[in-house]
């Protein structure tokens, strides 16, 4: 551990015996010791978890896991618990880099969620499910449901949520993606996959996940999620919640604008309306739209992550805040959309030499000034 990741444990951990009574107050104070808790202080204090994802080689380097055991109360893993890696191939199983991060989370009094199920998207099943042409509906739905509930089973009871299906809907149509799954099943492979979920795992919440957003480009993408929502609800399928990735890659911050937070109010009044819970599963800000310096990116990435997080806690129905990456050099979107200039990114709420940035006190400001959850 370096001695700037010890100085700033400490100061976190003396923060929290310092205000300890405003995470159980109305939490609206911004006192330099409320500035100094942990975000999952401050998350909790409003009946909200917060977290981070993590894949099984950040397990074992000591600084990064010292800000997840400082800032976190769960965790998710970014790759181990899809089906690439548990059944790469028919025969084989791997349970290996998932059980790691379900151990390293039960080992340190961690939550966890589960991600995914099911990516019911083509380019990111194994290839020998792609390749597969079922003879009927009724083969395919028996593999679905033997994978599904093999993985739902194996840490049901500890992971406490589950993404069932994952990005299943095209945003160029607002239709639901072909697979050969769908060829053989129809839309019905989403029932069968959540229903499923729900006989492995009872206690977990069972959420579809995917990435609409506020977006002026994702209309057809937003329409689509609802119309796929609506049918779950119509058939009874035991969805409980709407993961919200809030990933923003299509468009600056500076196009959150009044017109389109209207435009992704209307889209989340319509989730909850559905009674549906809401989970902001994976967030970061894609920068590579922005100007070049430092500062001025900081500034700009720390004020849209305020108020969008500030529309979002308004909902009560929001129940999650996880991040996909703590630290800039840990995120995936160092390789995803590169800058034209090909700066580093700075997408995430701590830098690469682990220094807290602006994003992260939006992020405790946002949480400070949350209702509480009943």
């Amino acid at each position: 551990m370096t001695e700037f990741t010890r100085r700033h444990t400490l100061a976190l951990m003396a923060g929290t015996l310092g205000t300890a009574a405003c995470a159980h107050g109305n939490g609206d104070t911004e006192s330099g010791g409320s500035a100094n808790m942990p975000l999952k202080t401050l998350a909790a204090g409003k009946g909200i978890r917060f977290g981070t994802a993590m894949d099984a080689r950040e397990i074992h380097q000591p600084d990064y896991v010292d800000i997840v055991l400082a800032e976190c109360a769960v965790i998710v893993a970014e790759n181990e618990h899809k089906m690439y890696t548990i059944q790469p191939t028919p025969e084989k199983m791997d349970w290996g880099p998932g059980d790691a991060l379900v151990e390293f989370a039960r080992t340190h009094g961690l939550g966890m969620r589960g991600h995914t199920l099911l990516w019911q998207h083509p380019q990111w099943l194994p290839d020998w499910v792609n390749d597969t042409t079922f003879s009927s509906a009724v083969e395919a739905e028996t593999l679905l449901r033997t994978y599904v509930q093999a993985v739902a089973a194996r840490d049901a009871g500890f992971i406490y949520s589950w993404d069932v299906v994952n990005e299943t809907i095209d945003p160029e149509t607002g239709e639901i993606r072909e697979t050969s799954l769908t060829r053989a099943m129809g839309p019905d492979v989403l029932d069968v996959a959540f229903h499923a979920a729900r006989e492995a795992a009872p206690g977990a919440t069972l959420a579809y996940n995917d990435y609409m957003s506020w977006e002026p480009s994702h209309e057809k993408h937003r329409s689509g999620v609802l119309r796929m929502l609506e049918r779950l609800k119509r058939n009874d399928t035991p969805v409980d919640a709407l993961g919200i990735q809030s990933h923003s890659n299509d468009a600056p911050p500076s196009a959150f604008t009044p017109t389109q937070q209207r435009i992704w109010r209307n889209f989340v009044d319509e989730a909850v309306g559905m009674g549906l819970e809401i989970y902001l599963t994976e967030f970061d800000v894609n920068d590579s739209m922005m100007a070049p310096g430092i500062a001025e990116r900081d500034r700009e990435i720390a004020a849209f992550t305020r108020d969008y997080l500030d529309m979002m806690f308004s909902y009560p129905e929001t129940k999650d805040l996880l991040v996909w990456g703590l630290a800039d050099h840990h995120s995936w979107l160092q390789g995803f959309k590169p800058r034209e200039d090909g700066l580093p990114k700075r997408p995430t709420l701590y830098d690469s030499a682990y220094r807290a940035k602006p994003m992260r006190e939006a992020v405790a400001a946002a949480l400070r000034a949350a209702p509480v959850r009943s």
